[in-house]
């Protein structure tokens, strides 16, 4: 499982459905879902 953090919980959470992208800038990011609360999440780096 991938973590990010959870603006809505306020906490580190595990991403549901975490799947890599690219930004504008051609930096890669892993975008996903909060686990508890469903809450977009996304994170810079690699998968």
């Amino acid at each position: 499982m991938v973590q990010g953090y959870c603006v809505k919980c306020k906490a580190k959470r595990d991403m549901q459905g975490a799947t890599p992208a690219k930004m504008k800038n051609g930096r890669d990011y892993i975008k996903g879902k909060c686990g508890t609360c469903g809450t977009k999440m996304s994170k810079i780096g690699k998968l």
